[in-house]
This record gives C-alpha cells, structure tokens and sequence, in this order.
C-alpha cells in the first residue's frame, strides 16, 4: 500500500494517458480511490519521479515512504512524544540509518527484528531496513523473556532494533547486534538510532534488488506465536479497506494500537498512500488518547476493542469533557466487540466505528460499518471489495445460508505460510481458513462464533464460548466475559465462564446464581455455564487478545 500507487503504472511511455486509462477500466478502484482523495493532480514530471520510484524500490516501506517524499516532502508525515517529522525528514532520516545497518552487517536478504512501541524509531527502523532489502521481524512488546529467545532463535535476525526498556528481556537471546529505538537514560551509553542518524550521509540510495518482506508474529494465545511473512501490499488491499471504511487522503491518525500488530501495522502502511499524518504516543491511557484525538484534531483513531472499552470505563464527566469533534472514523480490529461495546461507543462519540474481522493469516475478511453495528451489534459485518468469504464444512463443501461452519477467506493479503517451517493454514482452493467458526445470516451479514478449537460438544450440543461470553457482557453488571470448555460428568464438558464485574451505582452486584439465571433466560439450558468465577480483570495480551490458556490452568 503505497503513496500515489496509481500513479506507479505509467514508469514508460506516456505516464498521465496510462494512468487516465487506468482510471476509465478499473472500476471499483478508481471510485474508491478518487472518493478517498488519492487521485489527484500530479504533474508529468512528478508522476514519472514517483513511478520510478516506486519500480526500483517496491510498494512497501521503502517505496513507500520514498514515493511520498517525492510527491510532498513538506507534509508532516508523523507526530510523536519528540515533536514532527515530515515525509522528507523521514526519507532522509531512514537513509542515514540504512547506511548504518550496512555497515553492521545488515545485507539483502537479512532480518532485522524490531521491539519498539510507538514512536518515530519504529518508523525508522522498518524504513531503513527495507531499504537495505532486508526483511523485517516485528516483535511483541509484551513478550516474556522464553517467548522472545524462542523466536530470536528460530528467526535468526542479524540485527535487534529495541526500545531501552526491553535490554534486560534480551539478554539470553543469540544476537549478534543491538540498537536502540528509544532511549530511556540518555547517559546510559548505548548504541541508538537517534545518535547514529545524523552521523551517516543521508542522501539517495541505489535501490536493492530484494524487496523486504515484513513477518508479523501470530498472537500465541493457544500456543507458541508464530511469524507470518508478507510481500509487498498492492493496490487491491488499500482499496479493499477503503471501500467499506471512508478513510480520506491527507487525514491526521491517531494509531494507538501496536504498530508491531496487524491493524496498527496496516494503518502505518495506508499512511503511504493516503499521505496520513500518523499520531503516535508510545503507550496507551485512555483520558490520553481522548485527548491526542482531541489536540491533534485526529480525524481517524485506530484501535483494538479493549482500548474501548477501557475509554469507555472512564467516569462519564472525563468523556464529557472530550466530544472530539474532529473524529470521523474510528477503526477497530483485532478481537470481538463484547456485548453492546459498539452501541456504547458510538453512544457516546457518535456513529463512526467500524469494526474489521481478519487474523494475521488472512489480514482482513470483512468489515462491520456503523450501520451493520446499529442493526446487528453482534455481526462482522460484510466483506469488502474483492474479497470472498465462505462458510465451509469439514469436506470443504459450502454449507447453506443460517448454517455453521468453518470461515475461509480469499483476498489479496493471505500470508505465504509460516517462517520456520511450522505447519500453516488449511487452504481450499484460493480459500485460507481464518481458524474461527461462523455463519451467514439472512441479512448477509457475517456472524463468527468463535475459534474453531473452542467448540465443545455438551450433551450431544455444540457449544461456543463468544455466545456465552457475549450474552454476560450484556448483563448491567458485568464489564467483560470469557469462556472456557470443562470436563462434566453428566454432559461431557460444560463452559466455565470468567466474569469482570463493573460499577453497580449502589445496587448489588450479580452473584453466579444470578448470571446463570440470566444466560438461562437467553439461551438454551444446556449453554449455561457449570461455574461462573469472578476476576478483577481477564488476562491478556499486548493487542487486547483474551489469553485462554491462563484460564484453563489449575489454579
């Protein structure tokens, strides 16, 4: 996804009648992309410039980021704790740095593994090293230290790109070289980014004849995480997203989920081509987010679903105080919307939420708009432009309508199998499971029920947990459910749910007898939980996921 990919085609011949033929044939694209701003005048000479660019160094971050210098190197490009920086300051800024990588070692085909959360050493980082044709590993900053020499040993980075904070994590992992993206003790010594960029030539560079993959690791909630390697985005995933999520070019975007995460990921690779202005804060509180959206006059916010619900905990005269005004789409993804979650929202800062279903195998599937979310809270929406979803049993044959079965998705974005060698995704045809269960309704909508390892069978029943789980979150008194399949000596196996309770005004809160009582009354008998166990909070993940397996340990 990259800036002014239109505009890539016509690198030959006559560049402005190639791209306005292009505009006449494409259809949907074109729509989509003059809707959203990206078509836009452009000199010859600049359209050739950007064209060229864009064959040399690709459509990911190195082509990327360098098209956009071209075209507007005087707009701001990125905003963190450490002030602006441009589209050109970024180009010339990541080209010192990749001399730097050179100089370690750092060669085509290489990794470089990145621990940074979100500031402009992320962006460095991943610019540069696609600029050396290197591949980039993007590492959670939540890791434990097993987790992480885990995958530092399976991945073989030649360099580790991290933030301070993280040295200590990274210790016992076989590395040959480290740097620092944030530096938290500015005496401490350390090799950093911000020290070795002005010290390294910052002109152009000759382009490198691989184009970098970038390996986002699963999120390892039922197991050890796994990386998923992608190439380069084309155009068909930018306008796959926008045609059903009205991002606008030239938008300042508060990304507050994990750039090392799918959906933060993909918002920094929109950036590319939309020339977004992306907001970056390196943790996430959510009075500050509200007020980031608020100051910066953010007119899109990216999340995952447990940044709103913990916005929305906030006492009502906090949220009062921030209308924001200026936000127009806030895009989440990355786990369900639990009970009414969505109503909430968009309650309180209006209808502008929409809600993305996908994994990090098959990226996205489909897209939940603010009326989907009126109509039916519940639904994943429909799939976007170019993209097929289908409902398939265990023979792979497509069951009907109302029906349930495993989810398979065919877009543009399907990895290409996980690195290390380990087993991938089932693939029928240009399908890939998405690893979740769920149906189609009569309305169209796309309704996912749970992973496809969830499912329990009780007496004789199919059970799944997101059911369970979202009917408590209903419950006045409930914040937060999860759900988990048990032995049961009548029954096979039952669920046994795990409640967060919120604030009750004064009333008592609901004791096990009662959220039975009330599942009871909106479910069938045999879906009611054997034990309700109440939490403070439920575990999770850095991007919000429910980690399931810490449930199920004895206690």
């Amino acid at each position: 996804m990259s800036p002014a990919l239109l505009e890539s085609v016509p690198v030959v011949g006559s560049a402005l009648d190639r791209a306005q033929s292009l505009v006449g044939t494409v259809g949907t694209p074109a729509r989509v992309l003059g809707g959203c701003g990206v078509l836009r005048p452009l000199s010859p000479v600049a359209l050739a410039r950007v064209g060229r660019a864009l064959k040399e160094w690709g459509t990911g971050p190195a082509g990327g980021f360098t098209a956009m210098a071209l075209r507007d190197p005087g707009r701001t490009g990125l905003v963190d704790e450490l002030g602006s920086l441009t589209f050109g300051e970024l180009h010339h800024r990541t080209n010192a740095l990749a001399r730097a990588l050179r100089e370690r070692g750092v060669a085509e085909g290489d990794s470089v593994a990145v621990m940074c959360r979100n500031h402009r050493g992320f962006v460095d980082a991943l610019v540069a090293t696609a600029k050396c044709g290197a591949d980039i590993l993007l590492l959670n900053t939540a890791f434990a230290g097993p987790q992480l020499v885990d995958v530092l040993d399976r991945e073989g980075p030649q360099v580790v790109i991290h933030d301070q904070e993280f040295t200590g994590l990274l210790e016992k992992a076989q590395t040959t070289r480290r740097l620092v993206g944030w530096v938290d003790e500015p005496d401490s010594g350390v090799e950093s980014l911000e020290a070795l960029i002005p010290a390294y030539d910052d002109s152009d560079l000759d382009a490198p004849d691989h184009h970098s993959r970038v390996i986002i690791l699963t999120s390892g909630t039922t197991g050890a995480p796994k990386g998923a390697p992608r190439s380069e985005a084309g155009l068909g995933a930018a306008v796959s997203l926008l045609s059903r999520m009205p991002l606008r070019y030239g938008w300042r975007t508060h990304v507050a989920a994990p750039l090392f995460h799918t959906w933060g990921f993909a918002h920094l690779a929109l950036s590319m081509l939309l020339g977004s202005t992306v907001v970056l804060r390196r943790r996430f509180d959510p009075e500050e987010c509200l007020r980031v959206v608020a100051d910066e006059r953010c007119d899109s916010l990216v999340v995952i679903p447990v940044m709103l619900q913990r916005i929305l905990k906030l006492p009502r005269e906090t949220l009062d105080r921030y209308p924001l005004p200026s936000l127009k789409v806030t895009a989440a993804s990355g786990s369900a919307l639990p009970g009414d979650l969505a109503l909430e929202w968009m309650d309180t800062f209006g209808d502008n939420l929409y809600n993305i279903y996908g994994s990090t195998e098959v990226a996205y599937a489909s897209i939940a708009t603010p009326r989907d979310l009126r109509e039916a809270p519940s639904s994943a929406g429909r799939p976007p432009w170019a993209t097929a979803v289908k409902i398939l049993d265990e023979d792979g044959g497509e069951v009907p309508r109302g029906e349930t079965g495993r989810i398979f998705v065919g877009n543009g974005m399907l990895f290409e199998g996980y690195s290390g060698g380990t087993e991938s995704k089932e693939v029928v045809g240009s399908l890939m499971s998405s690893g979740d269960v769920g149906r189609y309704d009569v309305d169209g909508r796309l309704y996912v029920e749970g992973r496809d390892d969830d499912m329990i069978v009780s007496g004789g029943e199919n059970v799944f947990p997101q059911e369970v789980e979202d009917c408590l979150a209903r419950h006045d008194g409930v914040v937060e459910a999860a759900a988990i399949g048990v032995d049961d000596d009548q029954f096979g196996k039952r669920l046994k749910a795990f409640v967060v309770l919120g604030d009750t005004g004064g009333a008592a809160p609901p004791t096990e007898d009662d959220l039975k009582i009330w599942v009871k009354q909106n479910l069938a008998r045999y879906k009611v939980p054997r034990e309700i166990v109440f939490l403070d909070e439920l575990p999770r993940n850095a991007t919000g996921k429910i980690l399931k397996r810490e449930l199920a340990e004895p206690d």
